[in-house]
């Protein structure tokens, strides 16, 4: 059995040069995912031409739009790149270029090509649940997005901010806290017996 081998992590994109390359709709796409998730993100678009919709989407947040054809100049300061052309010898150029700078890099719709991929990412408040099938299935990862999205009661964030109070007011070590909290939150993940 195969086995999924990535690591989650969550990026503060707003402190982080990300660049998009490309502005068909697949373009606008991984803009809009992006931004739905972080609004703020330092993002920077290049592509001979966009459609309407993205010039408006960037207009609205911190996205710099270059009408240009992608150049390694572009990689200039970017800690992440998504590749997104309908030029498949663009995209690998784009990745070579990237490989050789360490710069993490994602080639829309090739998962060989890519060192991380975007997954579905349910948002409530504090709480941020990402999916990820491997880049194998993104229709699953949507699918599971909209599960999460219905069984995650919208009033979660409460009792994340509850618990962060009472978490400031226990006393001793580490292992004390956490032993704390996880017998203050077992019924969340107890399952309900019949009776």
């Amino acid at each position: 059995m195969e086995r999924n081998e990535l690591y989650p992590i969550f990026l503060k994109v707003s402190n982080l040069n990300v660049l998009i390359v490309g502005g068909g709709n697949v373009g606008l796409e991984k803009l809009t995912f992006l931004l739905k998730s972080s609004p703020n993100a330092k993002v920077q678009m290049v592509a001979p031409e966009f459609l309407d919709e993205t010039r408006e989407l960037a207009e609205k947040h911190h996205v710099d739009v270059v009408i240009a054809s992608y150049h390694k100049d572009f990689l200039q300061g970017k800690h992440m790149v998504v590749a997104c052309t309908d030029k498949g010898e663009v995209n690998q150029k784009i990745y070579n270029d990237c490989r050789e700078q360490s710069i993490l890099v994602n080639v829309a719709d090739n998962p060989p090509l890519c060192d991380f991929y975007m997954g579905g990412i349910v948002t409530k408040g504090n709480v941020k649940v990402a999916i990820s099938t491997n880049g194998k299935s993104p229709t699953t990862a949507k699918r599971l997005r909209q599960f999460f999205e219905d069984v995650l009661p919208e009033n979660i964030d409460d009792l994340v901010n509850n618990l962060n109070k009472y978490r400031k007011t226990l006393q001793g070590d580490f292992q004390d806290k956490v032993d704390a909290l996880n017998e203050f939150t077992k019924s969340l993940v107890e399952k309900k017996k019949d009776i």
